[in-house]
């Protein structure tokens, strides 16, 4: 089952009442009805959907229907199981305003309405990305442009920065933020699903951030023996030369601690110097000596 699937489920077994379910059945049929043969019909592939919008519709004895199945145009084998009105379409009209432009304010006045309205709009056009997979990503595909603006005021109106991208066939409303995502799961009350993905998220954030830690941890040790190898090739020519009496005490020192330690780090091999010869030397102190070695071997490279 699919993560969208999921989430859909879990709206599905919420029980509404009053003018919070008109809510949520207005953003279904809003975002999905269809005329079929003059007759109001909403589809989805989704049983668990159709039962729960049968469950809603069945409260209300002005409306009856028919349930049939439909080809799906989406690329999908999967049929559509659709319900058609054959009684209350004056109801439906009235009551859900299928046919506003705008939906009128009375319907989203407060904040279980907006709610619901935003449950019914997922229900019909809503997805989300599994947190398992590679991207964060919840959108809905509207069709009319004056709902998608509706619906991204709705959804903003939470601070969750949705963003509105016109598409051939309509427009798509889309959260890409993992805990903007989470907290829309939170708002129409998907307790389960919200749980579910935290718990990937975090798992994921810190697996990249170990992976991240890892990379720089090798990217630094990666400079480290690149240097060490500088020096001792600096090192080599030197003594190819027979130039290391040449050399300052100090820097023949410095010399002879690289050869001895050839993966340390400057900072180690500083700590290293100063532990066994009880003369303190920095990390800067020592790489000054490390130059006076380069500044004569590239006179011998040279020439």
């Amino acid at each position: 089952m699919s993560f969208t699937s999921t989430v859909k489920n879990e709206i599905a077994i919420l029980k509404l009442t009053g003018t919070t379910k008109i809510a949520l059945i207005s953003g279904f049929f809003r975002n999905n009805y269809q005329i079929i043969d003059d007759a109001i019909t909403i589809s989805s592939e989704n049983d668990v959907v159709i039962s729960y919008l049968k469950d809603l519709l069945n409260s209300y004895e002005e409306i009856s229907y028919k349930e049939e199945f439909l080809d799906n145009n989406n690329f999908s084998k999967n049929k559509l199981k659709a319900l058609i009105v054959t009684k209350g379409e004056e109801f439906i009209r009235e009551n859900f305003c299928i046919d506003n432009d705008i939906i009128p304010n009375y319907l989203v006045e407060t904040d279980d309405e907006v709610r619901g309205y935003l449950r019914g709009v997922f229900l019909s056009s809503g997805s989300i990305n599994d947190p398992k997979t590679s991207r964060y990503h919840l959108e809905f595909l509207i069709e009319k442009g004056e709902e998608a603006v509706f619906v991204q005021k709705l959804l903003n109106s939470y601070s969750l920065n949705v963003k509105l991208l016109s598409r051939d066939k309509g427009y798509m409303l889309y959260i890409k933020e993992a805990d903007k995502i989470s907290d829309f799961l939170k708002i129409i009350g998907c307790s389960k699903a919200v749980l579910y993905y935290e718990e990937i998220r975090v798992y994921r954030d810190a697996k990249n951030k170990t992976n991240r830690l890892n990379n720089c941890e090798q990217a630094n040790m990666d400079r480290v023996i690149d240097s060490a190898m500088e020096q001792l090739n600096y090192i080599k020519i030197l003594e190819d030369n027979m130039a290391i009496e040449l050399l300052d005490d100090k820097t023949k020192e410095a010399l002879e601690y690289r050869k001895k330690y050839q993966e340390a780090s400057l900072k180690e091999l500083s700590e290293i110097i100063s532990l066994e010869t009880g003369k303190k030397i920095t990390k800067s102190g020592l790489n000054h000596r490390f130059r006076k070695i380069k500044e004569l071997a590239l006179k011998f490279f040279n020439n």
